[in-house]
């Protein structure tokens, strides 16, 4: 791959930003047209590590970097809440996460350039909003992922609320994402017609204290949407994502570009 020496505020130049998604099978990353929400080129992936600890994922997110030459501020998605740069929870990656600045450690090492770093959802659920499933709509719209967990994102008139964690609310007695998640469709071999009323029940619990215009759906299990959100039977329309793989990447570089400009 051909490295590229961009930023994401060149004066006259296409407005262009950086992203990385890291997930729990790889760490993805890719210059991204911030006035269009496309990739400029291919992204580009490798393995996430495991342990999977902060040192040895900056590590792997510092490859990524180089592999494109990226200069300046980028963006990183965490799975999971994340303050200021502070990492606070760790449901379903190495506990060793808790407590870290993972926007220093990030930065570290990477010589110093500034990194964003955001809930991976909340990424994801930007772009969508902006660039994908949600972009002829307004008001409130809340993505939700279905994988390992769920992971959700709440955006109203084009404004993040940040850290929701709807995928740990009690739904009927047990965590959402413990009764909808696609992880438990998977282990419990369940028909997309037993797992549709379980994702119901969460819906149903998520706009009954919140009142959302649109969800979206996201993770893998979307790209089979029409297999499943038909059969759902909550009231608030539900439309698949549409960015797939990229969502998080764009999100991260968006979420860069907006620190970069205050």
């Amino acid at each position: 791959m051909t490295a590229t020496d961009s930023s994401a505020s060149d004066s006259g130049a296409q407005r262009r930003g950086f992203g990385i998604d890291v997930g729990g099978s790889g760490v993805k990353g890719g210059i991204v047209d911030l006035d269009t929400g496309l990739l400029i080129g291919e992204r580009f992936k490798l393995a996430t590590p495991q342990p999977a600890t902060p040192e040895a994922v900056a590590k792997t997110i510092a490859a990524v970097v180089h592999e494109f030459g990226w200069t300046g501020r980028l963006g990183v998605t965490y799975p999971g809440v994340v303050t200021d740069g502070v990492v606070r929870t760790a449901a379903n990656v190495d506990k060793a996460w808790i407590g870290a600045n993972a926007s220093e450690v990030f930065s570290g090492a990477l010589d110093g350039q500034p990194v964003t770093v955001l809930n991976d959802a909340d990424a994801a659920g930007l772009a969508e909003e902006r660039f994908g499933a949600g972009k002829d709509n307004s008001g409130l719209i809340v993505l939700l992922t279905f994988g390992t967990g769920i992971g959700s994102a709440v955006i109203n008139n084009g404004v993040l609320l940040p850290n929701t964690e709807f995928g740990h609310l009690e739904v009927g007695g047990m965590e959402a994402e413990h009764r909808a998640a696609s992880s438990v469709k998977e282990k419990n071999d369940w028909s997309y017609k037993r797992w549709a009323p379980e994702v119901t029940k969460v819906l149903e619990a998520v706009e009954n204290a919140i009142w959302p215009d649109l969800f979206i759906a996201g993770g893998g299990i979307s790209r089979k949407a029409d297999k499943w959100i038909p059969l759902l039977k909550n009231r608030t329309p539900v439309v698949a994502a549409a960015l797939l793989n990229t969502a998080g990447i764009v999100g991260a570089a968006m979420a860069a570009e907006a620190d970069n400009e205050q």
